[in-house]
């Protein structure tokens, strides 16, 4: 009596078939990457500074409801620029600390100097992530526009579009004179901006 052949399945190219299809999912799919706001850290000091006056600090809070205080007063986020623009570039110092380039009402009870101006944004835990980036898109926004002003009544350009050039490596101009000037406009309106993150009721 004969054997009885059973079939089989010719397995030899699944290994080919699953290396295609590795391949084929690499390519299609899209990976999804961290998104992050860019911040230098501020370098190292054994230098001890003075308690910072209040005047020279602007609060700005976003609650877990995701509204918008600065200074305890409810606004809507697209006023907050304007606000960060006048409390930075307000100058109400006088005598030795005085701003001798800032535009701004320089009201006393405001900001003394944009080299002290420092905003302060804290954040409730349970706050959207997209409005923090809101927050900090409008309050970038403001220095830049700031140094935007500066550079071109000194330069006549754009600070963010030649720093943009250069960064690109399509600035035709005088490389090194750029980045001096960049940095001149850099130091005159410095990015203070501290965050902190809470978990309690704002």
């Amino acid at each position: 009596m004969k054997k009885r052949t059973l079939p089989q399945v010719n397995a030899g190219s699944m290994a080919d078939i699953a290396f295609l299809l590795l391949i084929f999912f690499l390519v299609t799919t899209t990976i999804s990457q961290d998104k992050g706001i860019l911040r230098n850290l501020p370098q190292q000091t054994d230098n001890i500074k003075a308690p910072v006056n209040e005047r020279n600090i602007l609060e700005v809070i976003i609650n877990a409801d995701n509204e918008l205080l600065v200074e305890n007063q409810v606004v809507l986020i697209n006023e907050l620029t304007d606000i960060a623009q006048a409390f930075i570039d307000n100058g109400g110092a006088s005598g030795d600390s005085y701003c001798d380039y800032c535009q701004g009402e320089r009201d006393p009870s405001s900001s003394d100097h944009p080299n002290e101006a420092i905003i302060a944004v804290t954040t409730h835990r349970e706050a959207a992530y997209k409005t923090f980036i809101a927050v900090q898109n409008e309050l970038t926004l403001a220095y830049n526009n700031l140094r935007n002003s500066a550079s071109q009544r000194l330069y006549g350009y754009d600070f963010t579009t030649v720093k943009n050039a250069i960064k690109e490596g399509t600035y035709k101009g005088n490389l090194e004179v750029a980045k001096k000037e960049l940095k001149l406009i850099q130091d005159m309106y410095p990015l203070f901006i501290t965050e902190i993150e809470t978990k309690t009721a704002l």
